[in-house]
């Protein structure tokens, strides 16, 4: 039998290690390509396989396969028999690659029915040019039928696409089978390359950059990608709140991604600005966080504290200034062009605009130049503001700064609470820092009351990290219930009597058990905690005995 263990999560894509005396190496990662008719023999004896994906429940109840050991065989129109720990098949996938909109259906439909802690497996369906979106919707197990049924009708596989054979005399390879003038291998190697680019990926969560960069080649793909995109309330969960390293958003669908959705969907719905009477709207900078950069001490210098400081960028929309740590406001990167297309424009002034409209301020204040100027004043069009100007050009130059600094001569300074920002934007509560000190270096601070420290800027994700005091300032939510015992490492998924389903991966949560305490990090969400039987929930930083 196959076990196995998720190591690692990037959306709907895992990547982990299985084990088994069926295995042809045990332990091996995923995801992977394998000689499925040897590990799952009685799978080529087994009838009802190539019932169509479209075909309606009661044909579709007639004819799969029920009870036939592993994998098991799903369909979108049947109830799911799979349970935790299972592989399951799901047959005629390579048919669903040709009709974008049908294979989101067709895999929320599946996804909503079988529990998270499942390996999945597309018989037939992995190409070179297929794998990368294949995994980023889920699938971790592979075969080599598609890339040998190519090999039979003389074509050449590349991440690219199919070409014709004599391709492989271009140079275009320098594989073993290239080298020795052998398709069917090159086939072979170039799927096993493919599989071992998305599992890295997918182990630094950056598998949507990949797919980003891969899918340009194939419209079903994007369209895929996009179909998913647009579904943000089912796509939302399985995102983590924070991945390492740089988010690059190099296309136009990085617009759409769920992280870049989030922020927009947390800052309306969540963050509460300081109060504040005038807010200056800024340029971005290529350097994060904004404050490090020259051009953002100098905008500092010249406001002074009498403003709320608002940055407009793309693809994020806006990012007031306490917010500048937290992901991706401090993580991203852009191509920079200097120009915004239409579409762009049109995003961003939505988000500015229904800001505005939500947090009332007396002077609006527009300190930009080209496209970030434009998206100011569509935004303020749309929710019937009239700005005020103090540059429309060089938002650096020293008249531009002089300007802006006399615009705001009998205005009162502004009190600096990043921390209230940002926990209401991460926790979604209204907490009351009074009193409440900070020390250390930016962005590395700590924040303490009465010689009591309650927070931490995680200098990696830009989250706050609560102490167990600082937990109690929290009133509600992020909150993981275990059952009677010491946490001794980390909080495995069989320990969890109840989980917050607002809990996403990378959120800090507080551990609560009748005999500990424990702050840590979540590894999974809420949702997962509830519908796993294994794999680590919590990843444990420090724990009080009860």
């Amino acid at each position: 039998m196959i076990r196995f263990e998720i190591k690692k999560r990037d959306g709907l894509a895992r990547a982990g290690i299985m084990s088994g005396d069926e295995l042809p190496k045990s332990p091996l990662a995923f995801p992977a390509v394998l000689d499925t008719a040897a590990v799952f023999p009685a799978l080529s004896l087994r009838s009802g396989t190539s019932v169509p994906l479209p075909a309606p429940p009661a044909f579709a109840a007639d004819y799969v396969p029920k009870d036939a050991g592993q994998p098991v065989t799903i369909h979108p129109a049947l109830d799911n028999p799979s349970v935790s720990g299972d592989v399951v098949m799901v047959a005629g996938w390579h048919t669903a690659l040709a009709n974008p909109r049908q294979y989101v259906l067709w895999l929320k439909a599946l996804r909503d029915k079988t529990p998270p802690d499942t390996l999945w497996y597309a018989p037939a369906a992995a190409l070179p040019s297929t794998v990368h979106i294949l995994c980023y919707t889920g699938f971790t197990l592979f075969d080599y039928t598609g890339v040998d049924l190519k090999s039979a009708q003389g074509l050449f596989c590349t991440p690219e696409g199919e070409f014709p054979a004599d391709a492989q005399a271009a140079g275009l390879c320098g594989c073993e089978g290239c080298r020795n003038g052998d398709l069917a291998l090159h086939n072979r190697l170039a799927l096993e390359h493919e599989v071992a680019l998305a599992r890295y990926f997918t182990g630094l969560q950056k598998l949507r950059e990949l797919v980003e960069a891969r899918c340009r080649m194939n419209a079903n793909s994007v369209a895929i990608m996009r179909h998913l995109d647009q579904d943000y309330t089912w796509s939302e969960p399985f995102s983590p709140v924070a991945r390492s390293g740089v988010m690059r958003a190099n296309s136009g669908e990085s617009m759409q991604r769920v992280e870049v959705r989030r922020f927009a969907e947390r800052l309306l719905s969540r963050y509460k600005p300081p109060k504040a009477t005038v807010a200056v709207l800024l340029p971005c900078s290529a350097k994060k966080p904004y404050s490090l950069s020259q051009s953002h001490r100098r905008f500092q210098m010249a406001i002074a504290g009498r403003a709320h400081e608002l940055i407009v960028t793309s693809p994020l929309g806006l990012v007031p200034r306490e917010l500048e740590c937290v992901y991706p406001a401090m993580h991203y990167d852009v191509p920079v062009t200097g120009y915004w297309d239409a579409e762009e424009c049109a995003y961003i002034a939505d988000i500015l605009a229904r800001y505005l409209a939500l947090h009332s301020y007396e002077r609006v204040i527009a300190h930009l130049e080209g496209g970030a100027l434009k998206v100011a004043e569509m935004a303020a069009e749309q929710c019937g503001i009239t700005l005020e100007y103090s540059c429309r050009d060089h938002p650096t130059g020293e008249e531009a700064l002089t300007r802006l600094s006399h615009a705001l001569d009998c205005e009162r300074r502004v009190k600096d609470d990043r921390l209230h920002g940002m926990l209401s934007y991460q926790f979604g509560s209204d907490i009351d820092t009074k009193g409440m000190l900070s020390r250390g270096h930016f962005p590395e601070i700590f924040y303490s009351r009465n010689n009591q420290q309650l927070f931490s800027i995680d200098t990696g994700t830009g989250l706050l990290r609560p102490t167990f005091e600082g937990w109690g300032l929290v009133p509600e939510g992020y909150r993981v219930t275990i059952s009677d015992f010491l946490p001794e490492g980390d909080v495995l998924v069989p320990g969890i009597v109840e989980a917050d389903p607002a809990i996403r991966e990378g959120d800090e949560v507080l551990v609560v058990g009748s005999k500990a305490l424990a702050t840590g990090r979540a590894a999974m969400t809420g949702a997962e905690m509830k519908g796993s039987k294994r794999g680590v929930a919590v990843r444990v930083r420090k724990v009080k005995k009860l």
